[in-house]
């Protein structure tokens, strides 16, 4: 758990299992956490980092259990924060604890996994599936695997991209292009039993949308949920199609919804991402004082 410092109200922030903890502080310029200390929060990143061997029977459960007991440890209330995947993990923790947790905000967080494109979703499962007999050799999915699943989402955007890197000619914009591009390379590999509950679980069977995910014999129900809630929601987004995460916001009985004219990661880090994420999510954190 990396501490940025600040002396206003803790925000811990739970990011995905399988990319790297650090887009949320990519760099000095493109650092939302380093943006929210100047604004009067303390932000706390909780790094899952690579999956150690005594972690390649996890599921998502244990991880979730991790999260919770480093919310207890902390020995306060704090504000959860989650991206992506990060968000159904911190949705899980306060739904079982909602007592640790002042108010609740999440980023591009997928929820009905079928809401758009149900036959992405179980391709991917598919795809999942035909490969899982190789990956419990070691317990682990492969970063290749994983960022397969990503370029089915958008088969040409790999070559649109880099089109437009070979007419860049600002050194910041190039410089700005590579870290990006290093992040997004720099996957990490998932255990086999959270690929289960993810792929199979949640883009096959789409348990979420239907009450049917369990953490332990513990369902996870949203609208249960009555502690303050953000969902910020980008209307770009090509990984988390934004009917999946508006259906989260529709179950959530104590939310705000704020829609943002961004993508997946342009909400974090792009030139915009300062106006229309950060300083709105700042806003939130410091409404909910106690």
């Amino acid at each position: 758990m990396l501490d940025y410092g600040g002396s206003g109200p803790v925000a811990l922030f739970v990011p995905s299992l399988i990319n790297r903890a650090y887009i949320l502080d990519l760099d000095e310029e493109r650092s939302m956490l380093r943006a929210l200390c100047r604004q009067g929060i303390r932000p706390l990143l909780f790094d899952w980092g690579d999956p150690s061997e005594s972690e390649w029977g996890f599921g998502l459960q244990a991880y979730i259990e991790r999260l919770e007991r480093a919310c207890v440890y902390l020995n306060q209330k704090v504000h959860l924060v989650g991206y992506c995947m990060g968000g159904n993990m911190a949705l899980a923790g306060a739904c079982r604890n909602p007592d640790l947790f002042y108010s609740l905000a999440v980023l591009a967080t997928p929820w009905d996994f079928h809401a758009e494109n149900k036959e992405h979703a179980i391709r991917s499962a598919q795809v999942f599936r035909n490969c899982e007999s190789a990956c419990a050799i070691t317990g682990l999915v492969p970063v290749d695997v994983l960022q397969t699943l990503f370029t089915l989402l958008d088969p040409i955007g790999t070559v649109r991209k880099f089109s437009k890197l070979a007419t860049m000619t600002d050194e910041d914009t190039i410089r700005q292009f590579i870290a990006l591009e290093d992040w997004l390379n720099d996957g990490v590999p998932l255990t086999l039993r959270s690929a289960e509950d993810c792929l199979v679980g949640w883009y096959e069977r789409n348990d979420p949308a239907h009450n049917l995910w369990l953490v332990g014999d513990e369902p996870i129900r949203p609208n249960l949920l009555d502690i303050p809630t953000l969902v910020l929601l980008p209307e770009r987004d090509k990984i988390v199609p934004p009917d999946s995460a508006a259906s989260l916001a529709n179950i959530l009985p104590n939310r705000t919804k704020v829609s943002v004219p961004l993508g997946h990661v342009g909400m974090i880090v792009s030139k915009d991402a300062p106006y229309y994420t950060w300083s709105r999510l700042a806003t939130w954190l410091k409404r909910w004082r106690f």
